[in-house]
């Protein structure tokens, strides 16, 4: 069984970006939780968490496909090292603000924008790389061990958060996020990659990504699944923007308790990456990934609704679970169905849906917390997005 897991890490190139993007990504998951309890503790208020969350996201949906494009047309070793140092600078430029007392929510408003501007490039392009680490043979494998990779990362970070939050402030945690972009620096440069022709000739960057969208409005496995994606992350991904009010107004637990409780919503999403994994083909996903949704959902709509601990932790578990599985099996179907030569562009409207739709749910997230309260807006976008689900199902059957 661990031969058939681990088979992608016969591969050097991945081994050495499985290695250094762990390590980063347990800085980016701090960053993230105490990022978000900054806001949290600097305005008090539900309202601007989901307005952090939407300029964050936004850059993705609106400059998502160029990023894709130029994933297409440029070197992707090349393009990852510029995205890694700009987000080396801009968790650096954090860290400095807070730790030296000069810290602002629109400071902090116009970074979250630059790190999203940052992601329209990243994303796809590092989506797009996995195949010349691995090639097509074991791919399916590399995207789920990213993914289990990505959920260790988001149970280790955020309970570091969590102590580190509470017992020195957000600041260092923001410096131990920049200081780990060395590592996957280090991994990208120690790579040995054969030469890959330009996959893209010459013509104007409209038509190449007008190209892009046809391709995928054509095929209907990938537009349903695109579709999907949008349900997912406008009506449930959203939620999370709303974790620190859960985790101190609703269950009084503070800042160490969101951390525990984004860390056991990443357990419950590791194990949903391993048991992808351990998956040899791709027959079937596309009835896990709708099943996986609608258990979301519902897990949802039960978190909004607990006010124990205990259950919110054990809810949060399943949450992690059904969200992984639905957004790593429609990861591997895109890229398993995507032509070499537009995987870039496929996989930037994956970003979109993934990242660039979740300004929206934030916002409605964060208005409807807003106007009545965290709980409510929780198992309201919930519920939507069980129903928006099963239509979806049932209009594309």
């Amino acid at each position: 069984m661990l031969k058939a897991l681990a088979r992608s890490f016969h591969h050097r190139n991945f081994r050495l970006f499985f290695t250094g993007q762990f390590i980063s990504l347990i800085g980016t998951w701090m960053q993230s939780v105490a990022l978000s309890w900054l806001v949290y503790q600097l305005t008090n208020s539900s309202f601007y968490l989901g307005i952090i969350g939407f300029l964050n996201n936004l850059p993705v949906f609106i400059l998502g496909l160029w990023g894709g494009y130029l994933a297409d047309r440029w070197d992707k070793r090349a393009l990852l090292l510029g995205t890694q140092i700009a987000y080396m600078l801009q968790a650096l430029t954090l860290a400095f603000l807070t730790l030296g007392g000069a810290v602002t929510f629109w400071r902090v408003a116009i970074l979250a924008v630059l790190a999203g501007a940052i992601t329209a490039v990243d994303m796809p392009t590092r989506q797009a790389f996995v195949v010349e680490m691995v090639g097509r043979e074991d791919l399916h494998n590399a995207i789920a061990l990213n993914s289990s990779m990505f959920n260790s990362a988001r149970i280790l970070g955020p309970a570091l958060a969590g102590l580190l939050v509470a017992a020195i402030g957000e600041g260092y945690c923001f410096l131990v996020n920049g200081l780990s972009y060395l590592a996957v620096i280090a991994s990208l440069l120690l790579m040995r990659l054969l030469p890959t022709p330009q996959k893209v000739a010459p013509a104007p960057m409209l038509t190449h990504l007008a190209e892009g969208l046809a391709y995928a409005w054509r095929d209907r496995p990938i537009r349903a699944i695109l579709l999907g994606m949008v349900v997912l992350n406008i009506f449930g991904a959203s939620y999370m923007v709303l974790m620190p009010v859960m985790a101190d107004a609703v269950l009084g637990q503070g800042a160490r308790g969101l951390g525990f409780i984004m860390a056991t919503t990443g357990l419950g999403s590791v194990v949903a990456a391993l048991v992808l994994a351990l998956r040899r083909e791709g027959k079937g996903l596309d009835r896990w990934r709708i099943a996986s949704g609608v258990g979301f959902s519902l897990a949802l709509v039960l978190f909004a609704w607990s006010r124990r601990y205990w259950l919110s932790l054990l809810l949060a578990s399943v949450i992690g679970f059904c969200l992984i599985f639905s957004f790593a099996a429609a990861n591997t179907e895109l890229q398993l169905r995507s032509p070499d030569a537009m995987r870039g562009r496929i996989m930037s409207l994956y970003a979109i849906t993934l990242v660039g739709m979740a300004p929206f749910g934030s916002l409605l997230a964060g208005g409807v917390a807003g106007l009545f309260n965290a709980p409510l807006a929780i198992g309201l976008t919930g519920a939507l997005c069980g129903i928006a689900i099963i239509v979806l199902t049932i209009t594309h059957a």
